[in-house]
């Protein structure tokens, strides 16, 4: 039971983290601490890609993972008050970063291709003929792909 309690406090935080993460993470800031204390310099997450044999991406996650999690809730100021008090957003600010959330979900699930036509147009503020120059494609077919796409869009926001 005592086990249990102890397992309880170290793994069940805000945020589940799997345990090899965990223990990536430690082994990680080990190496650092072990690099740090022979070169004087700080190691590269490159470097600890190579040496660890695992994709950079894995490194940052692991290393994260240990954190804590800081929240604006537990932000104070010099009198005390809450900095989230201080943050004024109407109902249609959290509708407009659910929005945002969710194209932003849509946008990482579509090929190279498209995430380029939608990023030449939307982010870029690109015109049909000139993404077309860009890709070396015809107009007509960035229409056709982007109308697709919003359409595929429009699908699963509505789902």
């Amino acid at each position: 039971m005592l086990g249990e309690i102890k397992k309880f406090i170290r793994d069940d935080g805000l945020l589940k983290v799997s345990r090899n993460i965990k223990e990536l993470g430690f082994k990680i800031r080990e190496l650092e601490r072990i690099y740090l204390a022979k070169t004087g310099d700080s190691i590269s997450i490159k470097r600890l890609s190579s040496i660890l044999e695992l994709p950079k991406e894995t490194i940052y996650i692991a290393l994260e993972a240990n954190n804590n999690i800081e929240s604006i809730n537990d932000k104070i100021d010099e009198e005390g008050n809450e900095l989230l008090e201080y943050i004024k957003y109407d109902e249609d600010e959290q509708g407009k970063l659910v929005d945002k959330l969710t194209v932003s979900g849509l946008i990482k699930k579509l090929n190279n291709r498209e995430k380029e036509i939608i990023t030449l147009r939307y982010y870029n503020d690109k015109t049909q003929s000139q993404v077309a120059k860009i890709l070396g494609i015809s107009q007509v077919h960035v229409s056709r792909i982007e109308k697709k796409i919003l359409k595929d869009f429009k699908d699963k926001m509505l789902t």
